[in-house]
């Protein structure tokens, strides 16, 4: 009898230790998993800090080198003097130049430049592919042979009317890479829309060319729109496209949550319950109304739409609203000071 109560004893001994053990092995795991979990979240909170910080300093950057682009040029002119040149208009050479010249070229680059950018990551974001953007889809070229086409057999001159062109060009360009891209058994690919669009840029390239080869009263009409430029833009012509413009870029931060979840493919979006094709055919939309606008105004500008997403992915991440912030800014920037660099070039030719 006392063997056994001391073999139970014994065997509750171990039990108990083992509880105990179990126990504080517990206790540590869950102190590990809690400090793992904070130390998470002080990353994500000083993540989110430093994207506020960054939209801040995108924003600051973008008010100052707005305000550079409308003080300096061959002509200095202050602060106040372009107040005054709105709050006490007098006629004179300067508050002309200010209103006339300046500030359309400033904003029409503000504009475009963000346009640009946001249709490249949209394109990029949708696609799948890094090398998406309105230049190399072809979107930028077919927007711009409508144009073309245009003036050489309708004599068209208007912007308004160049405006309306410019949107029907880039839709047809971008439907016909969608549907060269779709052809096969593969369905779209990010590999077949590439070759499809750059195909198309090329061949709508040719095509302005030739006709442009062919009519030498349009070649000299239209070409210094086809450079890609914001000199000698005016402020009617801003405004025949700018609310556009800025629909689609409200509707772009509308979509950005839904991108996110199309970025990781149609089949994880459907079973999300993700109406895939509405949420492509308003991103179309999007990207047709930024990228055609854009081509109205400055026209065929290459290389904003591919460079600038990349960026702002590298200081933001993946996030699809956060690109398309920083997106904005830089562009702008880039645009501005490639403003006030050309203005400050010794050009005896340079506009005020």
């Amino acid at each position: 009898m006392v063997i056994i109560c001391a073999t139970d004893y014994v065997t509750d001994l171990c039990n108990g230790f083992q509880a105990g053990q179990w126990l504080q092995n517990a206790v540590s795991q869950l102190f590990f998993h809690r400090k793992r979990a904070l130390n998470i979240m002080n990353k994500v909170n000083l993540y989110r800090s430093y994207k506020i910080a960054g939209l801040l300093a995108g924003l600051l950057l973008l008010v100052i080198a707005f305000l550079c682009s409308l003080m300096f040029g061959i002509n200095y002119y202050s602060l106040d003097r372009i107040i005054s040149a709105y709050q006490n208009f007098d006629g004179s050479n300067e508050h002309i130049i200010i209103q006339t010249t300046r500030m359309p070229r400033a904003l029409i680059a503000a504009l475009v430049g963000g346009s640009l950018a946001v249709a490249g990551a949209l394109m990029q974001a949708i696609t799948r592919n890094p090398l998406a953007s309105p230049s190399i889809f072809g979107v930028n070229a077919g927007a711009a042979f409508a144009i073309v086409l245009s003036v050489v057999i309708f004599d068209v001159t208007n912007i308004t009317q160049y405006t309306w062109i410019a949107f029907f060009g880039a839709a047809a360009s971008a439907s016909a890479v969608y549907l060269l891209g779709s052809v096969g058994r593969d369905g779209l690919t990010p590999i077949k829309i590439t070759l499809a669009g750059s195909a198309l840029t090329a061949f709508f390239a040719s095509l302005t060319q030739g006709v442009l080869l062919s009519n030498g009263k349009a070649f000299d009409q239209v070409l210094t729109w086809l450079v890609g430029s914001v000199a000698g833009r005016t402020m009617d012509m801003f405004d025949s496209v700018y609310l556009y413009m800025l629909l689609a870029l409200l509707g772009s931060f509308l979509l950005a949550s839904h991108i996110n979840v199309l970025a990781m493919g149609d089949d994880v979006a459907k079973g999300l319950g993700q109406n895939t094709v509405f949420i492509k055919a308003a991103a179309a939309i999007v990207i047709v109304l930024l990228a055609g606008g854009s081509v109205a105004l400055a026209g065929p500008v290459v290389f904003v739409g591919i460079i600038i997403p990349h960026i702002a992915r590298f200081l933001v991440g993946t996030t699809t609203a956060g690109c398309f912030r920083i997106a904005l800014f830089l562009a702008h920037c880039c645009w501005s000071a490639r403003m006030w660099r050309r203005a400050l070039s010794p050009c005896p030719k340079k506009c005020p």
